[in-house]
């Protein structure tokens, strides 16, 4: 039946034919997420997968083994539920957490055995040397951050302990100082190169604590002939690969755990602030003045998210295409409006709203068309939140007020009341730091065109009014900005503008000399002196 309405509208021309993508929401899936049902059922897969690693082979009193594996899990469930409760929240992050630290168990149980089976020229004392220690810290590191890798490089080597029966202590001291060391060597990932140097540190680790617990050598100093110099070479080449082998996968595999759990790390962030991605090339060529708008808010919104310990590389991505929407009618906006005419000059007040507005929903549309990331998607939703588009509400208003005092000028019916609703944007609020600091950055950027001196006070009372403001009208309230945030924030605002506002002293006009210096070195003018030639073009075919 709304099929029909709608086609008729479209028909007399009272509607728009054109329809605006969505974001499709899977209820089933998110169900699923918070489904205590399928926690439970991760949580017993795990301890399945560790009862059959630990009871596999022939070490003794497995049993003994296995129960202390399992408190070892309760105490992991704890901590985790308590230091990380949002990841506790989503069995999609507990299948990350607990499936990699299974993944690292199972690869070492593999390596353990392949090495005392004497398979393809590996011996027992080369186990050590090839236990991928750093997997589990190293990939959630980059995937969720230090906490989560801090995590599993406790709880992992606490499992690889009691693998093979009574609890190796050096081979614990080892599998955790070498996760510690990737965790610190990934604070920061920005580049995979810098996995391959993690990869490089956790392999000196290894090698200094295999030369500590006996792993390498034997080594003997008096005399030095006695020892097998090649075998010590190889289990050192083994140590010091250990990592870099690691480090390698973990490069490898990266792409595809980001697409099975939706997780964007700093290293594709930074792929995507390439600056030639087709929307951005369009609003060069068809919106110029909102391009250049975009760099200063990513500026400004990269500066401050890094003042804070946000995510300043998402921030800045997320800055570029935050006015993606108004490449659909450019010319309505400011920033890309001629000096000829004004375009909202022949339209009624909540009509230009209607438009400003839109940009919103039409970033949204282009965005999901593009394919874009969906934290993208979020921030091009959330930047307005639901503020006022004041200036044309109060110039409605304005015409209300001259329509009631009987004004001829004016196409504004007396009882046709202006509703403050109809001027906000629709939502939602920031729900996130980044997301307010792009909004905050675009809001305080768009002002700071309407400074004529922009003084150091100037721009710091335009920052606090901006910020204060936003705080009045209640768009802060769903994100985790602190006041001491805030502070922060517009002091980093207000020096990276002072820094782009700028004013320049002014130079003397430099005189210039003309190229010939005296007129005896002029040469006639052959073409005013002589009768053009018959084949020469007219003057405006030139």
């Amino acid at each position: 039946m709304n099929f029909f309405k709608r086609s008729e509208l479209i028909r007399r021309g009272l509607a728009s034919p054109k329809t605006r993508r969505r974001r499709t929401r899977n209820d089933l899936l998110r169900s699923v997420e918070y489904s205590v049902g399928m926690k439970l059922v991760l949580f017993a897969g795990f301890i399945v997968g560790l009862g059959l690693l630990i009871f596999s082979g022939t070490q003794p009193e497995p049993t003994k083994s296995f129960v202390i594996a399992l408190l070892f899990f309760l105490i992991a469930l704890m901590m985790l539920w308590t230091n990380q409760p949002k990841t506790f929240a989503q069995s999609s992050r507990i299948l990350l957490v607990f499936g990699i630290m299974l993944v690292q168990l199972a690869l070492t149980k593999a390596i353990y055995a392949l090495c005392h089976s004497n398979i393809a020229g590996l011996r027992p004392n080369m186990a050590e040397l090839l236990t991928p220690f750093a997997l589990a810290p190293l990939l959630l590191s980059v995937l969720l951050g230090r906490n989560h890798a801090l995590y599993a490089a406790v709880f992992v080597s606490l499992w690889t302990s009691v693998l093979f029966g009574k609890i190796d202590a050096p081979l614990l001291v080892t599998g955790m100082i070498s996760g510690f060391t990737a965790v610190y060597l990934t604070l920061q990932v920005r580049r995979r190169s810098t996995l391959v140097s993690a990869g490089v540190g956790v392999g000196i680790a290894i090698w200094i604590l295999s030369l500590a617990f006996g792993y390498i050598g034997p080594i003997n100093l008096f005399p030095p002939s006695a020892n097998d110099w090649g075998m010590i070479g190889l289990q050192s080449a083994l140590a010091l690969g250990n990592g870099v082998v690691t480090a390698t996968i973990v490069g490898g595999v990266l792409p595809m755990f980001e697409h099975m759990f939706q997780i964007t790390t700093d290293i594709s962030w930074l792929e995507a602030s390439d600056l030639n991605h087709p929307l951005l090339r369009r609003m060069t060529i068809e919106a110029p003045g909102t391009y250049h708008h975009s760099l200063v808010v990513a500026n400004l919104a990269e500066a401050a998210a890094e003042a804070i310990g946000g995510n300043a590389t998402l921030c800045r991505v997320c800055a570029y295409f935050h006015d993606v929407g108004k490449l659909v009618k450019p010319e309505y906006f400011t920033e890309n409006m001629n000096f000829q005419r004004n375009p909202h000059d022949e339209l009624a007040p909540t009509m230009s709203a209607l438009i400003i507005i839109a940009h919103v929903k039409e970033g949204v549309d282009l965005a999901i068309k593009h394919k874009l990331n969906q934290r993208i998607i979020d921030i091009i939703q959330e930047h307005h939140g639901t503020t006022l588009v004041y200036y044309f509400y109060k110039r409605a208003l304005d015409q209300q007020e001259a329509a009631r005092a009987g004004s001829k000028i004016t196409s504004i019916r007396e009882d046709n009341e202006v509703r403050e609703e109809s001027f906000r944007y629709s939502g939602p609020k920031p729900q996130t730091k980044e997301s307010a600091i792009v909004s905050l950055a675009d809001a305080v950027e768009s002002a700071s065109r309407s400074l004529e001196k922009p003084t150091p006070a100037g721009i710091e009372k335009l920052v606090h009014e901006i910020i204060n403001q936003r705080i009045a009208d209640r768009q802060l309230e769903q994100c985790d900005l602190t006041l001491n945030d805030l502070r922060i924030i517009a002091d980093r605002f207000r020096f990276t503008l002072m820094t782009m506002l700028h004013s320049r002293i002014a130079y003397p006009k430099q005189e210039t000399r003309p190229l010939l210096r005296s007129e005896e070195q002029l040469r006639p003018d052959v073409m005013a002196t002589t009768q053009k030639p018959v084949t020469a073009p007219p003057v405006s075919a030139a």
